[in-house]
């Protein structure tokens, strides 16, 4: 099966309840984690790149890591997309190099400049069978070249949405509603609550269009305390509660971003390995604890946050 777009994903996910999982790559082991338990059970996916990841592995590496993914397990749907696209040269680089989806974040623009740039993207990916997400009101947090202060950040206005959609011909919106990019997302002794008032309002508005949510990392406390237990500090770091996720993949949000989870995982068990064996000096020692913990994140993520487990079939 080649990349697909997210069209039909998003179809079925809408009509489904469920949400697919929008995975960040940047090297071989995370590829092969998602995709192993991706294809372990059933579910279809989106592999994202976001900037940071193309200056730190390539972008013709990272696509031909997607390459052999998709021979690897042929059963699953996989869309390559690009995460925070910021400007329109970056959203035609991946569209001419082989992605089957883009993102263009102008979200620090003016409404009227976000319409202007979207809209340039749009027409130049939908001229080559490539599909574009936008966004509409901004996400604090920090993630790899996106950094938003909590002063700066903004809710979505569900009285833009219908407006930005018309006008840009995207194909899918993400909105901040409460989420935040990174592993730092809420302060240490309060309950996390999406907004989930401003979503139903903009399902109203723009009924049937799919939504997306960017930081929507749980931040699991099991690898945050291994990490911390093996030389880290990571101090007061605190997620998206589970629960709050699987209930947006019940209405119009049809994609939610994971990386820092994944990130985690990862650095826990590299930690682990390293401080229990001090005398490991190959690679592939740690990386093969830290890729097992990456496939059991994606694999929870599946079968109980996003509800996508047998949605391939």
């Amino acid at each position: 099966m080649p990349l697909v777009t997210t069209t039909d994903m998003f179809k079925k996910a809408y009509a489904g309840g469920y949400a697919i999982g929008a995975f960040n790559v940047n090297n071989m082991e995370i590829v092969q984690a998602i995709t192993e338990a991706a294809g372990e059970l059933n579910s279809p996916i989106i592999l994202q790149v976001s900037a940071g990841a193309r200056k730190y592995a390539n972008h013709t590496y990272l696509v031909k890591l997607v390459e052999a993914a998709l021979i690897e397990n042929p059963q699953i749907p996989i869309a390559l997309h690009l995460d925070h696209g910021a400007d329109f040269d970056i959203c035609k680089s991946c569209v001419d190099g082989g992605f089957t989806s883009v993102m263009i974040d102008a979200s620090k623009y003016p409404f009227q400049e976000n319409i202007e740039i979207t809209k340039k993207v749009v027409e130049y990916a939908h001229d080559h069978g490539v599909v574009v997400e936008a966004e509409l009101g901004k996400l604090a947090g920090i993630e790899d070249d996106v950094k938003v202060k909590a002063e700066d950040s903004s809710y979505t206005q569900p009285e833009e949405v219908e407006e930005f959609v018309d006008k840009t011909g995207v194909d899918s919106l993400a909105i901040a509603i409460g989420t935040s990019h990174g592993a730092y997302k809420f302060k240490p002794g309060t309950k996390p609550q999406l907004r989930f008032d401003i979503l139903h309002e903009i399902e109203k508005k723009i009924p049937g269009f799919p939504i997306v949510l960017h930081g929507a990392s749980s931040v699991p406390q099991e690898y945050v305390k291994i990490i911390n237990e093996n030389g880290g500090a990571l101090k007061d770091a605190i997620g998206v509660p589970e629960d709050q996720l699987r209930e947006a993949a019940r209405s119009a949000v049809c994609k939610i971003n994971i990386d820092s989870d994944l990130r985690l995982g990862l650095t826990a068990g590299v930690r682990e390995v390293l401080s229990q064996h001090p005398d490991y000096f190959d690679p592939r020692q740690y990386l093969t604890v830290g890729r097992a913990n990456v496939k059991a994140v994606v694999a929870h993520k599946i079968k109980d946050v996003l509800g996508s487990e047998g949605k391939a079939l």
